[in-house]
């Protein structure tokens, strides 16, 4: 089976060229303790016989400066893909995107609306200053990575009736409420959104690492997502290195998990999904 990482991260050892700015201003806990180079990466990758990756902007050690990541695929272009961060909100985000897309190769933007330095679900992702850029990515047919909590769907609803055509992939699969387990009411928002074509779900450690916390477990959840989206609109992330543990590790927790699934499924989780969102990757 050919294995394919649509979530990993990269953090230079060198902070004069690549000076920490984290969004919020806060560093994340995991880019202070176990930072990855690229060149970690990529033994990391070889370690764990993964054929490709999609390196994703740090944005809780770099923000929107997009420079290490962009470097860092210019040193593999055989094994590494760049999915940048830009600010929607701000009056040049299309020029941006348009830098970091067209002179630096990145086949994917990541909006960052909370995480592990923005704890709460940020209120912008609908605003209409942001409408520039979304349309910007759909003309161009850009993937978008949305960071979100479910919270926030009701946000994305309305970019996604204004933009039928968008490419959305759920970072951690928009954090679902899985209280109660199977079939999971709480989660309805997140089901009702297949319902679009173009959504896809990242499955991440962290995807697994919170289900097990919750009646159904990681089974009971890939159930339900299976149900409501197929394999096909599914992917693997390992969250590497921002999840603690090595990537044969995280790789073998993922399989565990996808025991249910068939054969042809599994192909699709842990590369075919990844080849349409990033085409560049398959």
């Amino acid at each position: 089976m050919r294995y394919v990482d649509i979530h990993t991260h990269v953090i230079s050892t060198n902070n004069l060229k690549y000076p920490l700015a984290p969004l919020g201003g806060k560093q994340s806990a995991w880019s202070a303790e176990r930072p990855a180079s690229v060149e970690e990466l990529l033994s990391a990758l070889d370690n764990a016989s993964v054929a490709r990756a999609a390196v994703v902007q740090a944005s809780t050690a770099y923000s929107f400066d997009n420079r290490y990541a962009a470097d860092s695929v210019d040193k593999a272009p055989d094994r590494l893909v760049g999915v940048c961060s830009v600010d929607f909100l701000a009056d040049d985000a299309v020029e941006r995107l348009e830098y970091w897309v067209n002179k630096r190769g990145f086949v994917g933007v990541r909006l960052f609306s909370t995480g592990s330095t923005l704890p709460t679900q940020g209120e912008w992702l609908d605003d209409r200053r942001t409408e520039p850029a979304w349309n910007w990515c759909e003309a161009n047919g850009l993937p978008v990575c949305v960071q979100m909590q479910s919270v926030g769907i009701p946000q994305l609803e309305h970019v996604l009736a204004d933009f039928p055509g968008l490419a959305i992939v759920l970072d951690h699969a928009a954090r679902p409420d899985l209280t109660g387990g199977p079939p999971y009411p709480h989660a309805a928002p997140l089901f009702a959104l297949s319902r679009y074509e173009h959504i896809y779900l990242k499955i991440s450690s962290n995807t697994f690492l919170r289900a097990e916390k919750e009646e159904g477990g990681p089974d009971g959840l890939m159930d339900a997502l299976r149900e409501h989206f197929g394999a096909r609109r599914m992917a693997w992330g390992s969250n590497f290195p921002a999840t603690e543990g090595t990537l044969p590790d995280l790789l073998a927790y993922a399989q565990r998990q996808l025991a249910g699934f068939s054969q042809a499924e599994q192909a699709e989780f842990f590369g075919g999904t990844a080849g349409r969102i990033y085409p560049a990757l398959a």
